[in-house]
């Protein structure tokens, strides 16, 4: 009976830990769609989000890479094995630590929603996987080339607006996230979240309808662009901004860095599918997205509902303890008396009787009998005898 209530007071202690965290974990899934030489800055800009996010402690478990081309080993690299995102090249993007999920032709575009969507087989490896829940908060990373509500994949294929729409709403209906910040880097890259029509999602890109999304600069040596101007910009808030962890920056520090005369495009935001609007939205830390959160904890003390559900949670978690308590000290009472009693003996035990010395009038008299039967016994040997005889 006793572990069974002390099993209770833990579970109950995990349930009131749960209802007070509004997320436990974060992911990122960072996808770049476009192969070939010439679009370089494409991986750079995805491999630069990658080593942000592990920066601020989300770990490659919790992070999704989708590359279709490997630009470290392309034979036109003047720089084999390395991927810069600035012509100093001071930063090896590529290095010895980077996990890649998705390369070449498994970026596809049935692959992508499948991720999101879980729609996978068992076969499927957990590293492939966006294994996140209701407690979740997703960063997702889109970069390429695109164009009025679509995205091209490898220039083979592309997804639509309604497509990315479909993949959230059946994210949200399977309980899969907690919030989403949707960024995407791309020509007319705000047409692609205009169609978004699922709770709890923050949208920002880098260019509004019939707008180019360009790329910041080249490096002459390797003789391409090594950056997109939108995504240059956000990784300099976040380098310059947000040291480590405890950052209080917000996202709406984030979008007010924005300044159109260097990003030469009109980056669009979206927060009208976040519950309390602007102001709730742009006041998300931004490490509740790019950081690894474990256990964050709201303050919700104008929610009576829920502070009344907490008492009385909090009740029945002393009481269990407690009774745990009283459970454990009646055991080990029973178990002292017990012991006791066994170290008494009763009144009714029987005494064992000593040997008795033998006196010398007794020892005399044993004596003559023993005699006597002797010469009985020789007397009755001599008749028969006789009598056979």
């Amino acid at each position: 009976m006793l572990p069974n209530m002390r099993l209770l007071a833990l579970v109950a202690t995990a349930l009131l830990g749960v209802t007070l965290a509004e997320h436990t974990s974060n992911w990122a899934v960072l996808v770049g769609t476009s192969r070939f030489w010439f679009n370089y800055r494409h991986m750079a800009n995805v491999l630069a989000l990658y080593r942000t996010v592990k920066r601020l402690g989300i770990p490659d478990s919790q992070i999704i890479m989708m590359l279709p081309d490997d630009m470290a080993c392309n034979p036109r690299n003047s720089f084999p094995g390395t991927v810069y995102s600035n012509s100093d090249r001071a930063v090896d993007l590529y290095g010895d630590n980077i996990e890649v999920d998705y390369r070449g032709y498994e970026v596809t575009v049935e692959n992508f929603i499948r991720l999101l969507t879980d729609r996978v087989g068992p076969e499927m490896p957990r590293s492939k996987r966006l294994l996140t829940d209701e407690k979740s908060n997703i960063l997702v990373y889109m970069t390429g080339h695109g164009g009025n509500e679509f995205l091209k994949f490898q220039d083979a294929e592309e997804i639509g607006a309604w497509d990315l729409a479909d993949a959230f709403e059946q994210m949200w209906e399977k309980k899969r996230y907690h919030e989403i910040l949707f960024m995407i880097d791309t020509c007319q890259a705000n047409t692609m979240f205009s169609r978004l029509y699922s709770p709890n999602i923050i949208a920002t890109g880098s260019s509004k309808l019939d707008q180019s999304s360009y790329s910041h600069h080249a490096d002459n040596d390797v003789g391409v662009a090594v950056i997109d101007r939108f995504t240059y910009y956000i990784l300099e808030f976040l380098e310059s901004q947000v040291k480590d962890i405890n950052s209080k920056k917000t996202i709406g520090d984030l979008f007010d860095s924005y300044d159109t005369s260097k990003i030469h495009s009109d980056p669009g935001v979206r927060y009208d599918l976040f519950p309390g609007g602007d102001d709730a939205a742009r006041s998300r830390l931004i490490t509740d997205f790019f950081g690894n959160i474990q256990n964050v904890e709201v303050d919700r003390t104008g929610d009576a509902k829920l502070d009344e559900e907490l008492l009385v949670l909090s009740k029945t978690i002393a009481l269990l303890h407690k009774k745990a308590d009283e459970q454990e000290a009646a055991e080990a009472a029973g178990n002292n008396t017990a012991s006791m009693t066994a170290s008494v003996p009763t009144e009714a035990a029987k005494k064992i009787r000593g040997a008795t010395a033998l006196t010398d009038d007794s020892w005399w008299t044993k004596k003559i009998i023993g005699a006597t039967a002797l010469v009985g016994c020789a007397a009755l040997w001599g008749l028969g005898s006789f009598m056979e005889a």
